[in-house]
This record gives structure tokens, C-alpha cells and sequence, in this order.
């Protein structure tokens, strides 16, 4: 197949290197705009992920059979319904429609839609400017910790946990009064405080059949120990040492088929991926939120332990065939852990050239995310710069991989956590 895959970050990058590891080289990729470490799967196009006039033109000169949608933005501005017009919707579109984007667009969506299924969740009420008053009333009767989340996309960033009264009242007017969050916190969430582990599961679904994919748990906190600021995430584990039998039959039965049946009752045009963030509390699953693509850093764990072409995946499930297919999963663990620019996740420098790339063993993969290339040279262009997953018979074992090829690696600046993993090892 010829395959246009959009964006240009590590979940990218890890995406593209599934489909030509796993495909044997069968597919013809595009990445638009894709990094230098993408460029190593297939061609880099200067397209922008939300040009979607761009992109369509581009699928019909150069004959693409399947899109495959990586980030959120340009799903939850409709870039599937784009592809519904006639002269591209020949095109197999990996990603849902804009209305079913709204299950990572809107947290308010996706709290309704979990009610409406029965679908386990923690207790919340929404607000806008105008119930200002009500919600400084609500949060002054509300149990502690309080959760605060911005309505819409926040980058990762959106999501505030207050542990006394007066902290949540001045972030909530901080998020609705003062737009800290921009448009994405015109209306906010406020939810009951959840007490557990964290983990996450990744489905492909044509809206009907679905397959459960490798799932894995991430690293939110700058800091060592879970401490600081919130990032995009500063590493990933999978397989979860806890998710195993009783509690992922739970998964399952409470969480992932009430979610397909949904989707199918409701008449959500969904074929592509569905992140569930889920929280075990006393060994009951919880979901904390959906997203309507692969998780990142997660994804860098998850497609190196998928032994199956996710091209082939994704074309079954364009073609509804997905009730035939069996997931196989690498038994080993693998563990990612990501290099960030100094500063992030506050302000930060670019430019800085990156050294050490040409020496990674074979065990490990260097996924690029912030890259880009300046005269040859590798440079840094963003927060999360890059990340390494590597393999082992135990999380201890390919986390110390990981941090060894990173310490081999260096730009100006460069930070990671030298302790993803930790609880597991």
C-alpha cells in the first residue's frame, strides 16, 4: 500500500517504523511533515497536518491508499470528514469524525458519553464563565483533592489537581475567567479525585469489532518520583505488571465493549484508534479520559512490542474485517524513556546540535520527536526531543538499556528521568 501517515512526532516516528519493520518493506510511506527520524521509514512531505486541501490533493497525485491520522488536531478539526468528499473517500482514513473526535476535544463529551454507556468514571460537574459563582460554591463543598481539567485541547497541560480549597478557586478562575487555557477552557471540568495506579489501553475499531492492542503506562511528571510539573509524558513502560487477568477482564467487560457498543448505537462514524487512560482504584478499573489516537510516549513502546503490520491492522479495520484478526505481542518489556530540551516543560531553546545518534545498538530504538535537520546537522526543535525503547527480560533490565544508550547521546540541555519504571522494578 502507499501510506500518508500525519504528523511529526516520536508517535510518528514509531508508527512509520511498525509499518516498514513489520510490513518487510511492502508499503510505500509519506510522512507529512513528519522528522529526520521518519525520514529514515519513508519521504517527508511539507504539508501541514491541518491543510487538509494540501493533503487531499497530495493523496490523489500520488495515488495514497490509506491516511493514518497520529495526532488529535487534525481529527478533532475534521480531517475525516474531509475525506468524505467524493473525489478522496476511495481513500481508506485511519481516524474518527470530527463529532467522534469530540471524545478527546471535549472532556465534557466524553464525560457524558461514559455516563450515558455506564461506563466506570469519577463523579464531576462542568462550568462555564456565566456559573462562575456556582462553581466557587461547588468547589468549597467539594472533597480534597479536587481535579480541574480544561474542557478542550490543552496539550497535555490542561489537567490541575488542587489539594486545599483556595488553590482550586484560583485556578478555576485562572481557567475560565483569565483563559490560562485559551478557547480549551471556556468550560471546565471539575471531577472527584481518584486514588490508584495509572495505566493505558489502546483499541482499534471500525466502530463495531475492535482489537485490544499492547497497553502500557506512562510518565506525566517532570520530575523523579512523579514530582513537578505536568509534561506530554517523560517515558513509558509496557506490558503493566498489573494489568493482568481479573482486572483486565474488567477492562474489557466494563470499559472497552461498552465504549465499541456505543459508538455503534450512537451512529459515531469511528474507524481508527481509541486511547482509554484508565485508573485502578482497590483493583476497579476507572477511566480518566479517552483520546481519539495513539497515546505519546506511549505509542514508542506499544509498536515495537506489536509483532503484527499495523497496516494490515488498519486496513482491516477500514474493511471491517477486524473480527478475524489475532494481535501478536513481543512477551518481552520494553521501555522508552524521552530526552527534553532544558526548560521544558516551561520556555526553552532550539537549534542545539544533537550528538551520539549514529552509536544506538541494535536492542534500541531511537524514536526522533522535537528534530529537524539544519545543514546536515541533527538539531533540536522542540520540548520532547527524542526518546529510547529498549528491551528486556524485565522493566529493570530495559530501563537500564534505555538510559545507557541516552547517556551516550547528548545536545545542550538535554534532561531525561533516570527513573521510569521505578515502581515496577
Amino acid at each position: 500500500m502507499k501510506i500518508l501517515i500525519l504528523g511529526g512526532g516520536g508517535r510518528e516516528h514509531a508508527l512509520a517504523w511498525n509499518i516498514k519493520e513489520r510490513g518487510n518493506g511492502q508499503h510505500e510511506l509519506f510522512i507529512a511533515p513528519g522528522n529526520p527520524g521518519t525520514a529514515q521509514c519513508g519521504t517527508n512531505i511539507n504539508i501541514a497536518i491541518t491543510d487538509f486541501e494540501g493533503l487531499g490533493q497530495f493523496c490523489l497525485d500520488n495515488t495514497i491508499d490509506m491516511v493514518i491520522a497520529g495526532p488529535e488536531e487534525p481529527l478533532v478539526k475534521g480531517a475525516w470528514d474531509h475525506f468524505q468528499q467524493d473525489a478522496l473517500k476511495h481513500i481508506h482514513f485511519i481516524g474518527p469524525s470530527q463529532f467522534g473526535a469530540q471524545l478527546e476535544g471535549s472532556k465534557a463529551f466524553a464525560k457524558a458519553f461514559m455516563q450515558r454507556h455506564n461506563i466506570p468514571t469519577a463523579a464531576y460537574r462542568e462550568f462555564t464563565a456565566e456559573q462562575f459563582e456556582e462553581g466557587v460554591n461547588y468547589l468549597q463543598q467539594h472533597s480534597l483533592p479536587i481535579v480541574l481539567k480544561a474542557d478542550g485541547l490543552a496539550a497535555g497541560k490542561g489537567v490541575v489537581i488542587c489539594t486545599t480549597h483556595a488553590d482550586a478557586i484560583i485556578e478555576f478562575e485562572a481557567m475560565l475567567v483569565q483563559a490560562k487555557f485559551g478557547d480549551a477552557s471556556k468550560t471546565v471540568v471539575v471531577e472527584q479525585f481518584l486514588d490508584g495506579i495509572e495505566m493505558s489501553v489502546f483499541v482499534l475499531t471500525d466502530g463495531k469489532e475492535y482489537v485490544l492492542l499492547p497497553e502500557a503506562k506512562d510518565y506525566k511528571r517532570i520530575g523523579e518520583k512523579d514530582t513537578g510539573l505536568n509534561t506530554g509524558g517523560m517515558g513509558a513502560v509496557s506490558p503493566v505488571p498489573f494489568a493482568a487477568g481479573d482486572f483486565m477482564q474488567k477492562v474489557t467487560t466494563r470499559v472497552i465493549e461498552p465504549t465499541v457498543t456505543g459508538l455503534n448505537k450512537e451512529g459515531i462514524n469511528y474507524t481508527g484508534f481509541v486511547f482509554i487512560g484508565l485508573i485502578k482504584v482497590n483493583n476497579e478499573p476507572f477511566v480518566i479520559e479517552y483520546n481519539c489516537r495513539m497515546g505519546d510516549p506511549e505509542t514508542e513502546v506499544v509498536m515495537p512490542r506489536l509483532k503484527n503490520d499495523l497496516a494490515d491492522l488498519c486496513l482491516a479495520a477500514a474493511e471491517h474485517r477486524l473480527a478475524g484478526i489475532s494481535i501478536e505481542t513481543d512477551p518481552r518489556t520494553a521501555v522508552t524513556i524521552v530526552a527534553v530540551s532544558g526548560g521544558y516543560p516551561g520556555n526553552f531553546e532550539k537549534g542545539y546540535k544533537i550528538e551520539g545518534l549514529g552509536s544506538v545498538p541494535g536492542e534500541t530504538i531511537v524514536f526522533q520527536a522535537g528534530t529537524k535537520e539544519k545543514e546536515g546537522q541533527i538539531v533540536t526543535n522542540g520540548g520532547r526531543v527524542l526518546c529510547a525503547t529498549s528491551f528486556g527480560a524485565t522493566t529493570s533490565e530495559a530501563a537500564a538499556q534505555s538510559r545507557q544508550v541516552l547517556s551516550q547521546i547528548q545536545f545542550d540541555g538535554m534532561y531525561y528521568r533516570g527513573d521510569i519504571g521505578y515502581e515496577f522494578e
